[in-house]
């Protein structure tokens, strides 16, 4: 199930979203940014889940800021998680809209992407066990998909697509391009905020982050060139000239093999929902478990820090979560929304390997069931990388960035001035 949770909160990543770094970089401009993105999740990962496995709790990175920094910086570090998980479901409830378009044209992409909100957030309240085994045959179906995706493109491949027009804007253009090649992974460390209803989480949670990391690998190098050497890069990116940039990267390479009328096209799609599915759903009950534990803390109401009795689920932080996440989507920005849960990730990156470095000097004795290799070269080259990343969406993506700090620095504001009322336990 944990390899489920991983796979799933990630795999949406593979159908929608990272075509729009073609568009910013072009296609050598992208893999050179997805190169780096997969170089930072392999140190991350490992980093991460030594954290993950020392301490146990639903709230992933600020539980271990607050223990190896301080409460300040964890709080940050809490509201930074909170914007990735809670920002990343509406951009995916608009690709769920746009894939289900494609059969329901008469259907508004709006009213199915709300549709999806109030069903999934229904299913998480339902239960925890019910949510996982269900993100685990969606995740299972969505694997298969892209393998079937792959299948069907490849022997299409042609190296001079993957050729034409590779590098239109330069080294500007990777720059551009590592959001959304961090998109393609974006969100798999919310395995760790379900380390408290885990089996065995010392040893769990490295097997599920692992064989997820893997996965994700292997999936990200087949979709990319199955993808950019049916027709080209522009080929999934736009429907037509002048078209605006697409949701639906996967099915406009299918097109150009099987067309768009025939029973291959309409099966792959249907399946290819399963996808986004999986991570809507699953980033949707890691981020019930973040708010939860702000609620529980007095970071958030206390309303939203309480589980459905009977059921043990976090109803009003998985409601709460929903409206916010409905308010993004109205907005029908896909790309910024995908920019600012980016800028959350990146931050929730640069504070875990902060707080590992600090641990280990200022708790040595904490018992580690598992050690990152190579200690301190993982944490530290996801640190640097992480730094970089963030530059770089900072400088080419300003208006967003002030709208994210201003985020954090308003939250920030708010936490000095009641956080007397507030406790913390480790």
């Amino acid at each position: 199930m944990l390899w489920g949770l991983g796979v799933g909160y990630v795999i949406s990543g593979m159908y929608f979203g990272w075509n729009l770094g073609l568009a910013a970089g072009g296609t050598a401009g992208l893999a050179i940014a997805t190169a780096g993105s997969i170089l930072l999740y392999i140190t991350f990962t490992f980093s991460y889940t030594e954290l993950a496995c020392a301490i146990p709790r639903a709230g992933g990175v600020f539980d271990y800021a607050t223990r190896g920094l301080n409460r300040d910086i964890g709080f940050v570090a809490g509201v930074a998680q909170l914007i990735e998980f809670i920002f990343a479901p509406p951009a995916i409830a608009a690709a769920i809209g746009a894939y289900f378009n494609i059969f329901f044209p008469g259907v508004p992409v709006t009213a199915i992407a709300i549709a999806a909100y109030v069903i999934f957030t229904g299913l998480n309240i339902y239960g925890v066990r019910a949510a996982a085994g269900f993100e685990l045959v969606i995740t299972i179906l969505a694997v298969l998909e892209l393998l079937v995706f792959s299948g069907v493109t490849l022997p299409h491949f042609s190296w001079p697509n993957v050729e034409h027009n590779a590098f239109p804007f330069g080294w500007k253009g990777v720059w551009a391009a590592i959001p959304f090649a961090i998109w393609f992974f974006l969100g798999l460390e919310g395995v760790a905020n379900v380390a408290e209803e885990a089996v065995r989480p010392q040893r769990n949670i490295l097997l599920g982050f692992g064989t997820a990391l893997a996965t994700l690998i292997l999936l990200c190098v087949l979709v990319f060139l199955g993808s950019v050497g049916v027709a080209g890069w522009e080929a999934v990116v736009y429907p037509f000239p002048g078209a605006a940039a697409s949701d639906k990267p996967l099915p406009l390479a299918l097109s150009k093999i099987t067309g768009t009328g025939g029973w291959t096209y309409h099966l792959l799609i249907t399946i290819g929902l399963m996808g986004l599915v999986a991570s809507f759903h699953g980033l949707i009950l890691a981020a019930g478990r973040a708010t939860l534990e702000f609620g529980r803390v007095g970071y958030l109401p206390a309303s939203l820090g309480r589980t459905l009795k009977g059921r043990g689920t976090p109803a009003g932080a998985l409601l709460a979560n929903m409206s916010v996440g409905i308010i993004a989507l109205l907005t029908g920005k896909t790309d910024d929304i995908i920019t600012i849960s980016v800028f959350g990730a990146l931050t929730l990156y640069i504070i875990s390997m902060a707080s590992i470095l600090a641990l280990r000097r200022k708790e040595p004795e904490l018992e580690r069931p598992f050690k990152v290799p190579w200690y301190p070269v993982f944490p530290v080259v996801a640190l640097v990388i992480a730094v970089v990343c963030l530059v770089a969406a900072v400088t080419l993506y300003v208006k967003l960035s002030l709208i994210y700090f201003s985020i954090l620095l308003v939250s920030y504001i708010a936490f000095r001035i009641f956080k007397k009322s507030t406790s913390y336990a480790k």
